[in-house]
């Protein structure tokens, strides 16, 4: 009767691990689409901001010829901004996706 206590208690416990851990995870999960979700606000600023300095930039242009050079400077750079931030949120939900792992795993160890 007392292995049967003993394996009830230690089932029960590893119930209540696994459920904190869930909980954890749950946290963490929103947690980190709080801080991907801020951080595509402040890259969607930062284009914003590029596209008016090139607008603004082409409005003083002299001629035809230096609209096509900052239009395409502008380009260029957005091209590589877009690679770039891409990059950044991709590393940030691999990054996620490993902490959201290993706070699971936590709950599983008996």
């Amino acid at each position: 009767m007392s292995d049967d206590r003993s394996t009830a208690g230690a089932a029960t416990e590893n119930m209540q691990r696994t459920g904190e851990a869930m909980r954890a995870t749950g946290e963490r999960m929103a947690e980190n689409g709080s801080t991907v979700g801020a951080k595509i606000l402040d890259q969607a600023e930062e284009n914003v901001r590029e596209a008016f300095a090139a607008m603004r930039a082409a409005t003083q242009a002299k001629d035809l010829s230096e609209v096509m050079k900052i239009q395409g400077d502008y380009m260029r750079d957005q091209g590589s901004r877009a690679m770039a931030q891409a990059r950044e949120i991709g590393e940030m939900i691999v990054q996620f996706g490993k902490d959201t792992t290993d706070t699971m795993r936590g709950g599983f160890k008996g």
